[in-house]
């Protein structure tokens, strides 16, 4: 099935989504489709001031002339833009005056604001993509940082989603760059959701796999061309982001599109953390993220766990008082403390369903291995494909030590209530070994410390 016919099938089964058009040069047809899904409807464009010189200026004077009403345009100022709380109850104050649809012009930030606050007031709204930026255009949720925590808050996707490649092909490389990453970051999240459902932890929703999946090596074949910033290969790459979005519609969960990968550009957000003055971009933690779970897979798959001695690790598996003394010990201390703990108590498995997962591995490994390998890109694959993009391949690239990194995988499967391949190599003994191959001597990030 072509990646066309995909959309169109995704978007029949979309839950949220009703419209969606991805072209050159369309900014005009905003009005069309706006009242193809709203008839009569008011319209208040959100964007911030480099969004509204892309596109939004446009956009409103195209509504202007089509005699949709509009509102005032809503412009965020603040330079340092982010899913933060405290801009959520802005937007939220201005559309409770306002019985208006919104038309969120922007990227990931300003769309994730309009879809939570939209949800806030009751209503739909409308999407004008102007960066191929992130995967939560069509997404169901907004990922809002909410008391020092990155919390997923449920909320529907836009109604309707318009994407002008031709405003996207011009916005700053970076923005390109780590929109790649984070659809490149479905490969191993892909690859953690297969153990996943292979040890009855997390079932794989065959619609949302088939959605994301099955076109997601052809959305990523032309690094060169999306480097270079070409309509014609940032194309098929936005209709890969898109598919990803459609598949958290279909799964109502964010786990088609993330996973332990994620989890690290969470953590860094929580912490407050900066570079140069300034947040990274999502795309941009996520690259890193990205590349250490290659590299993990990497590692893992150097294992045999087929002669695993299960009996002996389950018996070693820490019990309940334990691990909630391990995570108020790494966390008690920080704001977000109180939340990470209560999350980390609610993923805990006994020793039982320690033994029993590890078994499947056990039994299943070959079988697993396989999958694995067909799946996931080894790190020097994904490393290829992301330097080209541009996209940082190191933590250092966006302000974290070798060390913090390191120290970080001890922390981040803490922090979300889902599965991920870090447990199964702490319930196997074997994580210690794994992040020695990519810390110690002759590892991709050498800084030649035991685990």
């Amino acid at each position: 099935m072509s990646q066309n016919q995909q959309i169109a099938k995704a978007l029949a089964a979309a839950t949220d989504t009703a419209a969606l058009e991805i072209g050159v040069d369309i900014l005009d047809r905003v009005p069309v489709m706006f009242k193809e899904q709203f008839a009569d409807k008011t319209a208040l464009i959100v964007a911030d001031e480099n969004t509204w010189r892309a596109a939004g200026e446009a956009v409103y004077a195209y509504l202007q002339q089509a005699d949709v009403k509009c509102e005032q345009p809503y412009i965020f100022t603040d330079k340092d833009l982010h899913a933060e709380w405290k801009f959520i109850e802005m937007l939220d104050e201005r559309l409770a005056a306002t019985d208006a649809i919104a038309v969120s012009v922007g990227s990931g930030t300003i769309n994730d604001l309009c879809k939570l606050c939209s949800y806030h007031q009751n209503r739909p709204y409308m999407c004008v993509a102007t960066a191929a930026s992130v995967d939560g255009y069509s997404s169901f949720g907004a990922s809002i940082t909410y008391k020092n925590m990155k919390q997923t808050f449920t909320c529907p996707a836009p109604k309707a989603i318009l994407a002008d490649v031709g405003v996207m092909a011009k916005a700053p490389k970076e923005m390109t760059a780590a929109g790649y990453a984070d659809l490149a970051a479905k490969i191993p999240a892909g690859a953690e959701w297969i153990i996943a459902d292979f040890v009855g932890s997390e079932p794989i929703h065959d619609e949302a796999w088939h959605i994301s999946q099955s076109n997601l090596k052809a959305s990523l074949a032309d690094p060169e061309g999306v480097a270079a910033l070409k309509p014609e290969a940032i194309a098929p790459f936005v209709e890969g982001l898109m598919l990803s979005g459609f598949a958290m519609q279909a799964a109502r969960s964010s786990i088609p599109a993330s996973g332990t990968e994620h989890l690290f550009s969470h953590l860094w957000n929580m912490r407050g953390h900066t570079y140069n003055g300034y947040t990274p971009s999502h795309g941009f933690q996520v690259s890193v993220g990205t590349l250490m779970m290659c590299a993990m897979f990497d590692e893992m798959c150097k294992c045999d766990f087929s002669k695993l001695d299960v009996r002996a690790c389950a018996s070693q598996w820490k019990n309940r008082r334990q691990m909630r003394h391990e995570a108020e010990d790494l966390f008690e201390d920080l704001p977000y403390g109180d939340n990470v703990i209560a999350e980390s108590m609610a993923r805990y498995k006994d020793r039982e369903e320690v033994r029993r997962q590890l078994q499947l591995m056990k039994n299943n490994w070959f079988d697993i291995k396989e999958m694995l390998q067909e799946q996931c890109y080894t790190y020097q694959q994904m490393y290829e494909f992301i330097s080209t993009v541009g996209a940082p391949t190191s933590p250092e690239q966006v302000g974290i030590s070798l060390e913090q990194m390191r120290s970080d995988v001890t922390l981040v499967r803490h922090i979300r209530n889902r599965f991920t391949m870090l447990d199964i190599g702490l319930y196997a003994n074997k994580l210690g070994d794994w992040v020695n191959g990519i810390f110690g001597q002759g590892g991709i990030w050498e800084i030649g410390l035991p685990y």
